[in-house]
């Protein structure tokens, strides 16, 4: 049950906060704390789904309206899929390679620190005045290209996102909000790739009580840390997470020159 707690904390925190969930439950693997297995990493993906969908419903009404042939408006659910092609795309011609080359600490050392230092120019050096509905497709586009990189362990889904939302000029709750509705697909994507996966290799289900557990956990931290990030962002920079990262990253080269 404890391992079911930590998973479903370090899942929800690192998924959201712009510090990378990839690279996190890489160096949890690489220390000794065991990863969960395919149907428990499914299950911790709904609950982070769940999560983003009911903090953000006002937002996920907008775009399910958007999709009746009478819709007033279709513009956010158009930017949602622009941002979302470069990741489908690159995603399915090197998602596994990408797996297989850059799956190691020293990577995510590199990414944290290069990733860090990006979020902390782009939010103290770049405008903040424009609103997420006068945002463009083409600069939804780019944010989607900046999401690419989150493939890369480290790197950071959510990080990338608000990095690029924030070199384009969005404010700090816009570009937090643009990548908390971008995740909804993302995350949607991954828990289809994760079942395929699945079902080609045979998955093993856990108990209900694992699942339960595994899917409420996960929505509940998951929510918890939403809100904290939209209140945070409100009143203050990104800088204490590029700091983080950055420090990470420098700790990691530190313990790994020595190892």
């Amino acid at each position: 049950m404890l391992s079911l707690i930590i998973a479903s904390l370090v899942q929800s925190i690192t998924e959201f906060l712009p510090i990378s969930s990839s690279g996190h439950l890489l160096l949890l693997s690489h220390f000794g704390v065991s990863k969960p297995n395919l149907a428990m990493d499914i299950l911790l993906h709904l609950g982070t789904l769940i999560a983003v969908v009911v903090y953000f419903r006002e937002d996920v009404k907008e775009v399910l309206k958007a999709l009746l042939p009478k819709a007033k408006t279709r513009q956010l659910l158009m930017q949602l899929i622009v941002a979302t092609i470069p990741i489908v795309v690159v995603g399915l011609l090197v998602a596994e390679w990408i797996e297989n080359v850059f799956r190691a600490p020293i990577v995510v050392a590199y990414t944290a620190i290069i990733f860090g230092v990006l979020l902390w120019v782009a939010d103290n050096y770049f405008p903040a005045h424009q609103r997420l509905n006068h945002m463009s497709l083409k600069q939804a586009f780019l944010i989607g290209c900046a999401q690419v990189f989150s493939l890369i362990p480290g790197s950071s889904r959510s990080g990338t996102t608000m990095t690029c939302a924030r070199m384009l000029g969005l404010s700090r709750t816009d570009s937090a909000r643009f990548s908390m509705l971008l995740s909804i697909p993302a995350i949607c994507l991954a828990v289809l790739y994760a079942l395929w996966q699945g079902m080609t290799g045979g998955l093993v289900l856990p108990s209900v009580l694992e699942s339960v557990g595994a899917v409420g956990l996960t929505f509940f931290f998951g929510f918890f840390v939403i809100n904290f990030l939209m209140v945070w962002v409100q009143k203050a920079s990104y800088t204490i997470f590029a700091v983080y990262r950055i420090l990470l990253g420098i700790g990691l080269l530190i313990y790994l020159s020595f190892t």
